[in-house]
């Protein structure tokens, strides 16, 4: 086992600065409480979900119709982004498969 000796100055900053990191966090805590947490798809979940291949996923993230977030080589999409687009989808297209048509319009390469 090993010993740290620290001044008792330091020590008192440190457990401040610690202080001050908690109160921060409950402070936002308290402002986010009762706020639904955003659900992340990866691209699997995603395509599953749309009924779509990952291509066509890839085709509507380079075209900018359907936002997300990269984490090192890997893409999440927010699932209210992809059930608002699927319902787009669905209004324009009359009902049929959600992203069939419409989008192989718009991506047509």
């Amino acid at each position: 086992m090993e010993v740290v000796i620290i001044e008792k100055k330091a020590f008192e900053s440190l457990l401040s600065h610690i202080q001050d990191l908690s109160a921060g966090i409950d402070k936002l805590c308290d402002k986010n409480e009762g706020q639904a947490m955003n659900v992340w798809l990866d691209s699997e979940d995603a395509c599953r979900r749309m009924r779509i291949s990952p291509r066509k996923l890839q085709r509507l993230r380079d075209a900018h119709l359907i936002g997300c977030s990269q984490v090192n080589r890997k893409f999440y999409y927010r699932e209210d982004d992809i059930r608002r687009f699927m319902e787009e989808c669905k209004s324009t297209d009359s009902g049929n498969v959600p992203c069939t048509r419409q989008t192989d319009q718009i991506l047509k390469p």
